[in-house]
């Protein structure tokens, strides 16, 4: 998870009023206190920080607080609220066109991570079935070309560049009316950076810029420099007309904080960030979601629209539920499906809880790591025969006949424990799965899952406690969590304390309403 450490701060800040028996201004004002630091340490401006704290003891005023209304959820609110405005430039950003060409433009200085971000933008809307390529114009750099060339053909995205032309408007010009003609719809072309900013670079963006006409100019930005990105937005937005901007290395670097909050402050909107090397590890940038997942609130429904991008056979998987009925094949596919949500790191900071089990070793989850480990378990079900693979009752079958054990991790080239341990959490699995089965309500329309049955859910949710590691289910918030999280599968995102975003910001104006 991006900004790791001052997620983690804000969160215990929060967390902070849970143990307090009376909340008055005494608590508010300690709890504002770490906000404010952990904000600090993360390079934002004193002047921002300094707003948002007299905007929250704004929102609380004690004495007017009507009864009956939680104070901490109150103060959580407004906290979230004024977290979100650090983000929010209150501008939208450019929206691409289906079936037309979307001419998008890269510009900002050599060495923010501009070339690779051209191709993981180009690879994003791959993914989303857009058609897509990449113009390079840059001919300053030494080995531009080759960089998109080498990264385009190992995404699959048609590209154009030149080694003999010197002219980057011309290169430009070429490229983008090449592919319109032949159809495509998003046309990103990379452009010349500098190491600082000076007149040769903005004369040469000025002249591609014309040549191209774009739709829409993104600025990349690296997150190392803090809020000095707020001074660089702005020189680059008086020249040219800088649309949106992509913010780099979020996941590496301290002063990540301070370059959001600049950057919102120029009124140019954040449209994606940086979380690391990989093509993959690009994310689409949405305030409310983004301080959501920061505090360890998650996103459900940012995670459900991944899962929904992957076009599953939702059909067959529902009647295997509704059965009882989970296989190792099953397990297999949903496997597979993981891998193909992107990196373990976004998925982890959408669950509520999970990014701070994982980010306490100072940092995101590896990524390499978990789908080393994926891939492990999956080359140890490469070794399984169909029979296996489609036995209802495999915990039974090897726990009868040990020498499949045997073969399978001789085939796969494992220890004999690490079958025993997939097989240990098959079988936790599959008992979720038929306790699931036996809650018809669950399978039937939603005025039926308002009136799920008590005992048979409460059931349900034990077989998942069982089947998850005790670290992660303390994260979650144990039994309780697990059942706020699969209500928020229904209804969006969650706070603390149990009440969604649509019940908070109600129960806020209702308070101002008074």
């Amino acid at each position: 998870m991006v900004l790791a450490d001052l997620g983690r701060k804000l969160t215990a800040a929060l967390h902070s009023l849970g143990k307090a028996r009376v909340i008055d201004e005494d608590v508010l004002n300690a709890m504002l206190k770490d906000v404010c630091a952990a904000l600090l340490e993360a390079d934002v401006n004193i002047v921002l920080v300094k707003r948002l704290r007299e905007n929250v003891k704004k929102a609380i005023d004690f004495d007017e607080v009507a009864q009956g209304l939680n104070k901490r959820i109150i103060i959580q609110q407004a906290v979230f609220q004024e977290l979100v405005k650090l983000v929010d430039p209150g501008v939208k950003p450019y929206q691409p066109k289906k079936g037309k060409p979307n001419v998008i433009m890269f510009v900002g200085l050599q060495g923010s991570g501009k070339t690779t971000t051209c191709t993981k933008l180009a690879y994003y809307y791959k993914k989303k079935n857009w058609k897509a390529c990449l113009v390079c114009a840059d001919t300053f750099r030494a080995g531009a070309y080759d960089q998109i060339k080498m990264n385009a053909t190992k995404a699959g995205i048609p590209f154009y560049g030149s080694y003999t032309e010197i002219d980057p408007a011309v290169i430009a010009g070429d490229g983008v009316k090449m592919f319109t003609d032949e159809g495509f719809e998003i046309i990103i072309v990379d452009t010349s950076g500098r190491h600082k900013q000076e007149d040769s670079l903005f004369e040469e963006m000025l002249a591609v810029n014309n040549a191209v006409q774009p739709d829409n100019i993104v600025f990349v930005m690296d997150a190392s420099i803090g809020q000095a990105c707020e001074a660089q937005a702005k020189a680059f937005k008086d020249k040219v007309d800088v649309g949106s901007v992509v913010i780099t290395k979020l996941d590496s670097h301290a002063k990540g904080g301070g370059a959001l909050s600049a950057v919102a402050a120029t009124k140019s909107p954040v449209i994606f960030i940086g979380t690391g090397e990989h093509i993959d590890n690009l994310e689409m940038f949405e305030e409310k979601a983004f301080i959501s997942k920061l505090l360890g609130m998650g996103d459900i429904q940012g995670l459900m629209e991944k899962v929904k991008d992957l076009n599953m056979d939702e059909e067959q998987m529902m009647k295997d539920i509704q059965k009882g009925r989970f296989t190792l094949r099953n397990m297999y596919e949903q496997f597979q499906n993981i891998m193909k949500l992107g990196p373990i790191s976004q998925v982890v900071g959408m669950i509520p809880g999970l990014s701070s089990v994982f980010g306490q070793t100072g940092g995101a989850v590896s990524d390499q790591e978990s789908m080393k480990r994926l891939k492990k378990l999956m080359t140890i079900m490469d070794s399984m025969n169909d029979k296996e693979l489609d036995d209802t009752d495999a915990a039974k079958t090897f726990a009868r006949q040990p020498t499949r054990i045997t073969r399978i991790a001789c085939g796969s080239g494992v220890m004999e424990a690490e079958v025993l341990a997939l097989l240990d959490q098959f079988k936790k699995f599959s008992q979720v799965v038929k306790q699931m089965g036996g809650v018809k309500e669950l399978f039937k329309d939603e005025k039926n899952m308002k009136n799920l049955n008590p005992a048979k859910m409460g059931k349900v949710y034990q077989s998942m406690a069982k089947a998850m590691d005790p670290q992660m289910l303390r994260a979650i918030g144990g039994m309780p969590g697990i059942e706020n999280m699969m209500k928020q599968m229904q209804q969006g995102g969650q706070l603390p304390g149990g009440m969604n975003m649509q019940g908070l910001e109600a129960l806020m104006k209702k308070k101002k309403g008074k």
